[in-house]
């Protein structure tokens, strides 16, 4: 599975080029740790091919190999560091977890605020994919977007209010808020005129929060299951998604058993959706082939402990499962009085937090559709029970686009975000 090693993260990187690259965990388990450690593989521009996890409730041991997506430099040494801070300190001889977090030297996710946000300010001049190349140095420079409001004026000038916060943690600093002017300087030039970053308020996070409202054709077309399921027929999501359980190979142990198609962040949705429905993974497999086909086997117990028996537990789950395989972001292009508005939902975990990187790609696949954004904000919204990020883009069209045009946005708004492009 990997190689032997003192160190609680270890990567080692492929003797042949184009092979994947081994990231290897070791380190005492947590729940939800394997979904935590999935997202920031995805955060890095990584794609898992292969995956081999196992534990015994104290200690895990996760193997993943991975391969950079086209267009992705991977800055390796801060993967690594990234990768460990989600891991728990190892316990001295005598001391267990609990002790270590009494005594304040372990975390506690329960009493986690989070990291400071901070305003950034930017003013400049509109062009065609501003927005992405904002984001771009954000993303390069591990800042990241929580909130964002965008307006264009007339006369072709450009407010961005980013609620952002900053994985180094140094953004109080002066050095590092130089060096994230210089970057966006170096990317902007001349159109840009004003560049502010400072503390946020409680005023500003509750105005930036404050959201329209979705209408109840959209809440219908991006939320209800049926409609989803119709919607997937015919279309390169549809491809065959499998979810089996069964409790006859294992006395202590529930299968889960999963054949789909692949796309991007496959395994943080699964390892996501099984954590917000309190199931704990003991050993698991994964294997996507060349093919674009991936199988899935988990061996599985319920927070208490015990297999998954009941019927309704089991078909909710497989329900669950399928539908965050066949459609893990929700995408939409809608009329909002004369403007043309594209919607895309992003499921909240019940930690708070949403797949990484999705204005990345909106931006990115907009910009190679030569769309022009006119006014952008992302705020969250609740449906039966469960938090989405929705992220709003006007494009200020002054006619009706076509229906060919629109499924073009659309598809290519998808592609680019399931990793298909």
């Amino acid at each position: 599975m990997g190689i032997p090693s003192d160190e609680v993260v270890q990567i080692r990187h492929a003797d042949v080029a184009g092979e994947p690259t081994v990231v290897t965990v070791s380190c005492p388990d947590k729940t939800g740790l394997g979904c935590d450690l999935c997202r920031v593989v995805l955060l890095f521009g990584l794609s898992i091919v292969k995956g081999d996890m196992s534990t015994d409730g104290k200690w895990c041991y996760i193997v993943l190999w991975v391969v950079p997506r086209r267009g992705r430099r991977v800055a390796w040494h801060l993967l690594k560091n990234r990768l460990v801070e989600l891991c728990p300190v190892t316990a001295p001889f005598g001391f267990d977890a609990a002790y270590l977090a009494a005594a304040g030297l372990q975390d506690d996710a329960s009493a986690d605020a989070g990291p400071q946000v901070f305003l950034l300010k930017l003013c400049c001049y509109d062009r065609m994919g501003l927005l992405h190349d904002v984001t771009r140095v954000l993303c390069d420079l591990e800042l990241t977007v929580r909130r964002v409001k965008v307006s264009t004026t007339p006369d072709g000038s450009v407010l961005d209010l980013f609620f952002i916060t900053d994985a180094r943690e140094l953004l109080h600093t002066k050095s590092r808020r130089e060096e994230a002017y210089d970057k966006l300087e170096s990317v902007l030039g001349d159109s840009l005129t004003s560049c502010e970053i400072e503390p946020a308020t409680e005023d500003m996070s509750c105005c930036l929060q404050a959201s329209a409202s979705l209408t109840p054709a959209v809440m219908e077309q991006m939320f209800n299951t049926d409609v989803i399921e119709e919607q997937s027929i015919g279309t390169r999501c549809s491809s065959t998604v499998s979810v089996t359980i069964d409790n006859s190979l294992s006395p202590v142990h529930t299968l889960i058993q999963i054949q789909c198609g692949v796309h991007k962040g496959l395994l943080y949705d699964i390892m996501r959706t099984l954590k917000d429905c309190n199931i704990q993974i003991s050993y698991g497999r994964f294997y996507a082939s060349k093919n674009n086909r991936c199988e899935v086997d988990l061996f599985t117990v319920q927070s208490d402990g015990k297999k998954i028996l009941d019927q309704h537990n089991q078909r909710a789950l497989c329900s669950r499962l399928r539908i965050e395989l066949l459609r893990p972001l929700r995408v939409a292009l809608v009329n909002r009085g004369p403007d043309t508005e594209l919607l895309v939902a992003n499921p909240v975990e019940a930690s708070g937090k949403g797949r990484p990187l999705v204005f990345y790609d909106i931006t990115l696949a907009l910009k190679n559709l030569d769309k022009r954004i006119f006014l952008a904000e992302i705020g969250r919204h609740a449906v039966d029970g469960r938090e989405w990020e929705v992220y709003r883009m006007h494009f200020g069209e002054e006619h009706e686009l076509s229906s060919s045009l629109r499924s073009k946005i659309v598809d290519g708004v998808t592609n680019m975000l399931m990793g298909w492009e």
